[in-house]
């Protein structure tokens, strides 16, 4: 769904909260945001700025699935259906974009509304930002990069190593055309986080979620979703600054370090564009880091057993925690889907695999399981010395890569036993107003 409409619908049932009262970048923004619990809301007048200042549309697996057409229960298989069928985007004209309404070269980006997010930061930070460069060998790509914003028309952009953007540019010896997007819908939000295999191309993968028409950039051999609220049109230098320190997925201080410097050369935009902020380290960054990995562990574990669903847990950091859920066929199918999970999301620490009995997204019916299914004698698999996250500051950070110990628990039922052993009971439902007064 565009953005716009999407916004409109929240208004429309309430959902959507409108603050018309001055506001600062300087923290008040972003304590502002996490003391609503990151519901959908506008920024109408930013001290400073030329733009409103939205946040919220990714806050929760409902609001996700809202902006998707969808609910919350068939969020995995929209996405699995969208990494396995992309829809190549079509192509409009500059001049029917939203997003080139405005252009502006040689922009100085001072009243653009960064953010200070918490003191301690490095400095003012972009976090919603939904980045595009091709690759000469892969093609298209989308990604996520938190930027620094240094000045004038300068970020420093965090590169994560290995991933397609690092890639591209340690391996290019010049300088890499980068088109970032600020204020996007919920269907490119979603794309952006998947990270499927080089090759696959992100914005075919928005268009399969909801209509994502394109547009040329202005100034650089890109392609951008036409509907962005604002677009920064740059280059990748090969030169360094300060990125940092600024919270990570864990809720602690990543620390500083030294990142490619992100040049902008032109910023294009709506009329009356709208900038979009994301609060790093609570749930819209989660969520964005979490649920992309769902796709690959339910293909993972589809390969060994019947797979009907898979969570990434918001109080694992929505990176070390998950839980599968599967119909047990076979008594081992639950050993099996905890090895096949891992192999979908190398990072996670820990696993449950329950049946689906158990609702998935109710932790307390998650821990109810583990009390009354699990004996770790026999049902925790335990994998020391593993490749693990260097987001887990528990782990073994000594050598070049993070080691961790893993560990699976087995919370199906066990066979042999009668079935109605583990049936939880119910009351029934009645009409209470028949017994009042």
């Amino acid at each position: 769904m565009d953005l716009r409409k999407f916004l409109d619908k929240l208004e429309a049932s309430g959902k959507l909260i409108r603050v018309t009262k001055e506001v600062s970048t300087e923290y008040e923004i972003a304590n502002v945001i996490n003391s609503f619990g990151e519901q959908p809301i506008i920024f109408e007048n930013v001290k400073d700025s030329d733009f409103p200042v939205f946040a919220g549309i990714t806050s929760s697996r409902d609001i996700i699935a809202d902006g998707l057409g969808t609910v919350k229960e068939d969020l995995l298989l929209k996405m699995v259906n969208a990494l396995r069928e992309p829809v190549e985007p079509d192509m409009v004209d500059g001049a029917d974009a939203p997003c080139q309404e405005v252009v502006v070269h040689d922009p100085d980006l001072s009243r653009v509304p960064f953010l200070m997010h918490l003191e301690g930061d490095g400095g003012r930070y972009a976090t919603a930002t939904c980045a595009i460069i091709k690759d000469p060998e892969t093609g298209r790509n989308m990604s996520y990069h938190r930027l620094m914003y240094r000045g004038g028309n300068k970020f420093t952009a965090r590169l994560i190593p290995k991933r397609q953007t690092r890639t591209t540019y340690d391996k290019v010896e010049g300088e890499v055309e980068i088109a970032v997007c600020i204020g996007n819908s919920v269907p490119v939000m979603i794309a952006a986080s998947l990270g499927p295999a080089p090759g696959t191309d992100e914005l075919a993968i928005a268009n399969s979620l909801g209509k994502t028409d394109l547009v040329k950039c202005v100034t650089k051999d890109l392609e951008v979703p036409a509907s962005s609220e604002i677009v920064l049109e740059g280059r990748l230098i090969k030169q360094a600054d300060i990125e940092g320190p600024f919270v990570d997925l864990t809720e602690t201080r990543d620390f500083e370090r030294q990142e490619p410097i992100f040049v902008v050369d032109c910023i294009t935009h709506r009329k009356d564009a709208m900038y979009q902020a994301l609060l790093a380290g609570r749930n819209e960054h989660k969520l964005l880091m979490g649920m992309p990995k769902e796709p690959t562990i339910y293909d993972e574990v589809s390969k060994v057993c019947k797979c009907t669903n898979a969570v990434i847990t918001l109080g694992g950091g929505s990176w070390l925690h998950g839980v599968v859920q599967i119909q047990k066929q076979n008594e081992d199918d639950g050993r099996k889907a905890i090895e096949a999970a891992f192999l979908g999301h190398k990072s996670m620490k820990h696993v449950i695999v329950v049946e689906d009995d158990v609702d998935i997204f109710d932790p307390i019916a998650i821990e109810w399981a583990i009390a009354t299914r699990f004996q770790a004698h026999k049902d925790a698999i335990i994998m020391p010395d593993q490749p693990g996250s260097s987001l887990d500051p528990s782990g073994d950070h000594s050598g070049k890569k993070t080691m961790i110990t893993k560990v699976g628990l087995d919370v199906t039922k066990p066979a042999g036993v009668d079935p109605a052993k583990y049936v939880k009971v119910s009351y029934k439902d009645v009409n209470v107003d028949e017994y009042r007064g």
